[in-house]
């Protein structure tokens, strides 16, 4: 219930939002860890890091002034794979904030990097690759990149984002059906 209430709150919060930055910056939410977040090891459950992730990009999706375009054509986000690692703990109570920026992309995916840190340090990070699709299939990268308005240089993927591309493209050919 508590994750209707806060993208009740997100909403409330993108109808305020008057503030808009660059497509590649790093966009920060900030969040509590309630107690109904939490599992019996009283730390943030792992299905909670992922839906605060969903949150954090929606909101990424708002700040870089993307929303109000994907809304008006009908694109709704895909997320195709996800790698989480988990460095400390977070708490009951404990506030934190999640950073979420578009490190890059390629041919077909956007991927993106997610940051879990407060005043104690980095608790997790994430790597999410994933597109936006349409009634009639996936929306491509350039068209994207045209409604975002970015008419920069792409960045360099780092090397731990395509060793991860490597390994699912492994993982997909290893487990095609023979």
């Amino acid at each position: 219930m508590n994750l209707y209430f806060r993208l009740l709150l997100l909403f409330f919060k993108i109808r305020r939002n008057r503030d808009y930055q660059p497509l590649l910056d790093t966009i920060e939410i900030e969040f509590k860890a309630l107690p109904s977040d939490c599992d019996i090891n009283f730390h943030l459950t792992n299905s909670r890091y992922l839906a605060m992730m969903d949150i954090a990009r929606t909101w990424m999706t708002e700040r870089v002034g993307l929303l109000k375009h994907i809304m008006k054509r009908r694109w709704f986000p895909i997320v195709n794979a996800t790698a989480i690692t988990y460095i400390r703990d977070i708490k009951p109570l404990q506030t934190f904030t999640v950073s979420t920026r578009l490190v890059g992309w390629d041919h077909k995916y956007f991927y993106i990097e997610q940051k879990f840190h407060s005043a104690k340090g980095l608790h997790a990070i994430a790597y999410v690759r994933g597109v936006f699709k349409r009634k009639k299939g996936v929306v491509s990268v350039e068209e994207m990149l045209e409604v975002a308005g970015f008419d920069g240089v792409a960045p360099i993927l780092p090397p731990e984002i395509m060793h991860w591309k490597a390994m699912l493209e492994q993982k997909k050919l290893t487990n095609l059906p023979k």
